[in-house]
């Protein structure tokens, strides 16, 4: 279980997270929703220590974290069990699909690299680049860097995985096969919180959804009830815009 309770973040004078609260159970599937700047991406950094709250507190696994506070032997521990993946893959350029996959594993994790390799290729078998090992991130699509970017995180045997807009850099026929990875993983009871644009995954995949807008929740509820039956006049009005877009 991950939980944080009232993150705070400003940027300048700008305050971007407002006394945020947020809970993920194993095994959900949380879609985070909202307007472009309303907070959703500082969540998720700040959740995994990628920004550094003002303010907040983080309870995983039973153990309880400062986000102001919290050293890097603290943070460490934590990362052991999350994995992050971004909206623009991040990949060394320079190395193959595999290399790309165990590099976190031999260099920060110190695993063998015998041991790191074959790891690396169940990851990307998993997300269907069984074929590509040997590739160079240009040799490659969009789509499947993307899912060296999640084969990477999944090397790493998380207890969650962040992702941040993972479709945003893709079109719409790449979208489709990083949404079915996510999709497979979400049916195999990986844990996972996902910012995300994508309405059908939030609709068909995630099991809740979490809307926010100018740095708060306005409206967290089931998937189905969310879509359905939203309670907020402002998340009726944004599900009626993105259903006219």
């Amino acid at each position: 279980m991950v939980e944080v309770k009232g993150v705070r973040k400003s940027f300048g004078g700008a305050e971007v997270l407002k006394g945020v609260d947020l809970r993920v159970e194993p095994g959900d599937v949380v879609a985070v929703l909202g307007p472009s700047g309303s907070g959703k991406t500082t969540l998720l950094r700040c959740m995994n220590f990628l920004e550094r709250a003002q303010a907040g507190l983080l309870v995983f696994d039973g153990k309880e974290y400062d986000l102001q506070k919290a050293g890097k032997k603290e943070i460490a521990a934590i990362r052991q069990k999350t994995a992050f993946v971004f909206q623009n893959y991040n990949l060394f350029l320079n190395k193959t699909a595999l290399q790309n996959v165990t590099e976190g594993l031999v260099v920060a994790r110190k695993v063998p690299k015998a041991q790191a390799e074959e790891a690396g290729r169940r990851a990307l078998d998993k997300v269907g680049l069984s074929d590509r090992y040997d590739y160079y991130p240009s040799q490659l699509s969009g789509g499947q860097q993307q899912r060296v970017a999640i084969a990477r995180a999944l090397a790493l045997g998380p207890e969650i995985l962040y992702f941040d807009e993972p479709t945003s850099a893709l079109d719409p026929e790449l979208t489709g096969e990083v949404l079915a990875v996510m999709r497979q993983l979400a049916e195999e009871g990986m844990t996972m919180l996902v910012v995300t644009h994508e309405m059908g995954f939030a609709r068909n995949v995630s099991n809740r959804v979490v809307f926010m807008e100018d740095g708060a929740v306005v409206e967290e509820a089931p998937s189905k009830e969310f879509f359905e039956r939203p309670k907020s006049q402002r998340t009726r009005d944004f599900l009626r815009l993105i259903a006219q877009e």
